[in-house]
């Protein structure tokens, strides 16, 4: 199968990575999710990854706690080096080659994030990981996802949940009569509060044009469907009536 991508960034929760544990790495989940990445790079896809940190450490529960915010957040971008590593290890096992670039400075287990270099390792076929956020406090893993896809020209935006297999008008844990959307437009995830991503993440798309994709990663070939074509989960994009010549070629 031969995807219909040339390039497309994936962004991992924290969530994801501790399966059915309260907290931490489940291992056997990182395990799961390193073959399907291996699947979607077998299409001639160039793949890159940012992980949350949200299952080791959450910078806003430490502010409610009494830490100083910019602290517990940059506490929360070391938990997503820590993600990394893991899921670098896993890939690693898989035979995919990897790379981590580190928005703060780690030299001892990272590369620093240099946009160029980046590029260079997709185009050889590396898939590369995106630690530590944006490197700033204040902004979350979501944002980080969105800006690192736009400054490396991805053409689609992935966001892999856990347990949830796309965007609902309720909460399907809570609603079992729940919808779930096929496709929403950036519009529709901002008029109808819709939990998706944070605002600064979806404005960034939007004003972009980027394309998003919200589906359940543990669903079994759901990341090699996307890559290939299949409709899997919700797309988000801009709304057709408003597509002109000038759009990404990959909104249709």
């Amino acid at each position: 199968m031969q995807s219909i991508y040339s390039r497309v960034l994936l962004k991992l929760s924290g969530e994801s990575l501790k399966g059915q544990q309260t907290s931490g790495i489940d291992t056997k989940a990182i395990d799961y999710v390193a073959p399907q990445i291996k699947l979607a790079l077998e299409t001639g896809v160039q793949l890159a990854i940012v992980v949350g940190g949200g299952n080791i450490w959450r910078g806003e529960d430490a502010e409610k706690q009494g830490m100083e915010r910019s602290a517990a957040d940059y506490a929360g971008m070391l938990a997503t080096l820590i993600n990394s590593l893991a899921l670098q290890s896993a890939l690693e096992r898989h035979g995919v080659i990897t790379r981590i670039q580190s928005a703060i400075s780690i030299q001892s287990v990272a590369e620093p994030y240099i946009r160029r270099r980046a590029i260079r390792h997709l185009e050889k076929g590396r898939v590369v990981i995106f630690a530590a956020g944006t490197g700033n406090p204040y902004m979350t893993t979501d944002t980080a996802a969105s800006l690192r896809a736009i400054e490396i020209g991805a053409e689609l935006l992935l966001m892999a949940k856990n347990d949830v297999d796309g965007v609902y008008d309720y909460d399907p844990k809570k609603n079992p009569k729940a919808q779930r959307f096929s496709e929403l437009s950036y519009s529709d995830i901002l008029d109808r509060h819709l939990d998706v991503m944070d605002s600064t993440a979806l404005t960034l798309c939007m004003e972009n044009l980027l394309p998003i994709n919200v589906f359940n990663v543990f669903v079994a070939k759901s990341l090699l469907d996307i890559i290939v074509g299949k409709q899997t989960g919700t797309v988000v994009r801009v709304a057709k009536s408003n597509l002109n010549t000038n759009d990404r070629g990959s909104i249709t």
